[in-house]
């Protein structure tokens, strides 16, 4: 009997589907030989460090570096039933053999590796790598499982990189905590990330704009532009030595240029894409990709190609002319698809592009949920792109002179609409329309020689514009691209991150405080700000994922050496605590939080401020306090809000509307007037206004 285990329960479902094991039982699928089962996720994570020594629950300077040894793992948590019921398959004395179906990728061969070793379990085990959940692909898979030990180099360089991010991110993040105090998260691909967003912001914050001005000719329909010109008094009289006067047209070049079609998307993309077209982050644009592979409808997401692999060719001819039947791309004009274009042997890594699967043909795309839809759809739209033929276009310039200056208009005559056909069509068929640049409009067939008399002319105002704000659309491509440079050419990841763990890089600095979202745009915090600036370059520089990116490319192909990897990385972290012990009286205030008064102290006239149980005066000496749990608040379900304290403190009063009544119906104003007898806490006394003639019927 073969145990085979896969990442999530919707993978096993697929796979027991497509093997005819059919009968359900508990916590897995069982028939045909086979017993299918499944992780949720990664069940076994590195040990927290106080798992080591309870003494690091508290962060102190005297204990760090730590660099446990050996590295220890545990269950993770709430996951221990899922753990034990593989356990439990694992020790049946009818399964002989295993079969690791997680997630063919490195983090996929670590999930099944540690729950395997934690187990205990040493009975043989293959290798299924898939790209596709299609039942032809997962029985293809079947019939071609690889022995589990050729991908052993792939596992020591998931556990090094899982132990030296546990290492340096543990070491570097309560390292500036403990020196900053406040909760600073260090990582290796979070930090650069940061810094990257810090580094734009501060190129628009100290960007100062600057004037210039265009002259521009009316010239038989079309406009000719000046170069830009900086003095208004300059532009002004170009303008006046031009109105009414004699252009001639000097020359005009015509060049024929293609736009060959888009290539497949890979993860990074297709989140692009999704941000630029549809606003959505990259962590839902992954998630509902990800519900589409489950579903049978899109091949693998978690993929960085942007190809297809010969043996598929067949296949992705049949998908295409599903595609080209989906609405509204039904309303395409016949084209011949050329799948040539969509194969690369060489450029396929572990997984091929995204494309939809041969499962559309049974899709029912509006019983999908619009987000699903949406992704699918714009999948459908890529596919049919690919392999259509170039955008084809005539470019035109032509150059006129007038006033002793030249003047230039462009163009633009298109040949073939090519694969923008398909494009258009798919745009015109969303609700809201993307912001896209508009391609210059054709111009007028001039001729070199050819005059216009008495010319309009006109001058136009212009600000030179700061650079733009990271979009997630952006700044994901900035990522993928981030220290590329340095990276060998055969570098198994580039950039920083993957395509499927930049999306929760992005999220976990949103949710730490660091960088907000304002719009489309992504904007550092205060708090990100100064943590990019009291960080060492070390980690806030792409190098450190490009070199631990190298190294670890080459223990995955077994050529590196982990073990002189990691002794690496210890020193790096020895290096961290050594070199910054100790910080400024001023450079420990940069991350104390900013307070706003709620008002003056009414009686040593000092700002008050907000705490979790009260209002208090700065000056502690004054022992003025206002406590939000007082009993003339809590007994009257009412809650002291810092409008009401700052309207106290103001005003002496505040109002504090429907609190009591006579009866059903009949309610009042309350004016709540501070007592400043000077006492530790304030009393209030009540004040009710008169009954006006004519309330509740009287």
């Amino acid at each position: 009997m073969k145990l085979v285990i896969c990442e999530k329960p919707s993978v096993a479902k697929s796979i027991a589907s497509a093997l005819g094991v059919t009968s359900r039982a508990d916590s897995c699928f069982e028939g045909n030989g086979l017993i299918v089962s499944w992780c949720v996720g990664h069940l076994v994570s590195p040990m927290d460090a106080a798992g080591y020594d309870p003494a690091y629950k508290k962060w102190k300077y005297d204990d760090l570096p730590i660099l446990p040894e050996p590295f220890r793992y545990v269950l993770a948590k709430g996951k221990e039933d899922a753990f034990q019921n593989l356990k439990r398959l694992m020790e049946r004395p009818d399964v002989t053999e295993l079969v690791n179906a997680c997630d063919a990728g490195r983090e996929g061969e670590l999930i099944f590796r540690l729950v395997y070793e934690m187990a205990g379990c040493r009975k043989p085990f293959s290798r299924l790598w898939i790209s596709s959940m299609e039942d032809a692909a997962i029985r293809e898979g079947f019939a071609g499982l690889r022995p589990g030990a050729e991908y052993d180099p792939l596992y020591q360089s998931a556990l090094c990189r899982q132990k030296a991010d546990w290492l340096i991110g543990i070491n570097a993040t309560r390292l500036f905590s403990v020196l900053y105090h406040r909760t600073l998260n260090v990582g290796r691909v979070q930090t650069p990330t940061l810094a990257m967003l810090v580094d734009r912001d501060s190129k628009i914050t100290m960007f100062r704009k600057e004037k210039y001005h265009h002259v521009r000719l009316t010239l038989g329909g079309a406009e000719a532009v000046s170069e830009k010109i900086a003095a208004p008094e300059e532009a002004e009289t170009l303008r006046a030595a031009c109105a009414g006067a004699e252009a001639v047209c000097a020359s005009v070049t015509r060049e024929q240029k293609k736009e060959a079609p888009p290539r497949l998307y890979d993860l990074t993309t297709l989140q692009r894409e999704a941000n630029r077209i549809f606003g959505y982050t990259a962590k839902q644009t992954l998630d509902y990709a990800q519900s589409l592979y489950e579903k049978k409808l899109l091949t693998y997401p978690r993929t960085d190609s942007r190809y297809l692999t010969a043996d598929m060719a067949e296949s992705a001819s049949a998908v295409l002319h599903l595609a080209a039947k989906v609405p509204s791309f039904d309303g395409c004009k016949e084209f011949f698809p050329d799948v040539t274009l969509l194969v690369n042997d060489k450029k396929v890594s572990d997984h091929h592009a995204i494309i939809p699967t041969l499962e559309l043909e049974k899709a029912s795309l509006s019983e999908l949920p619009v987000g699903e839809r949406n992704i699918l759809l714009l999948v459908c739209r890529e596919l049919l792109c690919a392999v259509a033929e170039p955008y084809v276009y005539e470019a035109v310039t032509a150059t006129f002179t007038c006033g002793g200056q030249t003047f230039t208009a462009k163009g633009r005559r298109i040949l073939s609409e090519g694969w923008r056909e398909i494009d258009h069509i798919f745009r015109a068929s969303l609700k809201e329309q993307p912001e896209d640049e508009a391609d210059p409009a054709a111009l007028p067939d001039f001729t070199e020689g050819q005059t216009f008399d008495q010319v309009d002319a006109s001058v136009t105002e212009h600000f030179t514009a700061p650079p733009k704000a990271y979009t997630e659309d952006t700044l994901l491509a900035a990522m993928e691209t981030a220290g590329k440079e340095e990276m060998p050419e055969d570098a198994e990841r580039k950039g920083l991150g993957t395509p499927a763990t930049r999306a929760a890089i992005l999220e976990k600095l949103v949710a730490a405080g660091f960088v907000e979202r304002k719009g489309k745009s992504l904007i550092p915090t205060k708090a990100g700000i100064n943590l990019v600036t009291v960080l060492p370059d070390t980690l806030t520089s792409p190098m450190l994922t490009a070199e631990w990116e190298q190294k670890l490319t080459a223990i995955a192909r077994g050529e590196g050496d982990p073990a002189a990897f990691m002794a690496g990385i210890s020193d790096m972290a020895r290096e961290l605590v050594k070199t910054y012990s100790h910080i400024s009286e001023e450079g420990q205030k940069l991350f104390a939080p900013e307070r706003e008064a709620v008002g003056l102290c009414p009686h040593c006239g000092k700002p008050v401020y907000e705490g979790k149980k009260n209002f208090y005066c700065s000056d502690r000496s004054c022992q003025f306090v206002l406590w939000k749990d007082d009993r003339f608040w809590t007994s009257r379900k009412k809650e002291l809000t810092k409008k009401m304290a700052g309207d106290l403190l103001k005003k002496g009063r505040t109002s504090v509307k429907g609190m009591w009544s006579e009866k059903k119906g009949a309610t009042y104003d309350a004016v709540v007037v501070l007592d400043d007898t000077g006492e530790k806490y304030v009393r209030f006394k009540l004040e009710f206004p008169k009954r006006k003639e004519g309330v509740n019927g009287r």
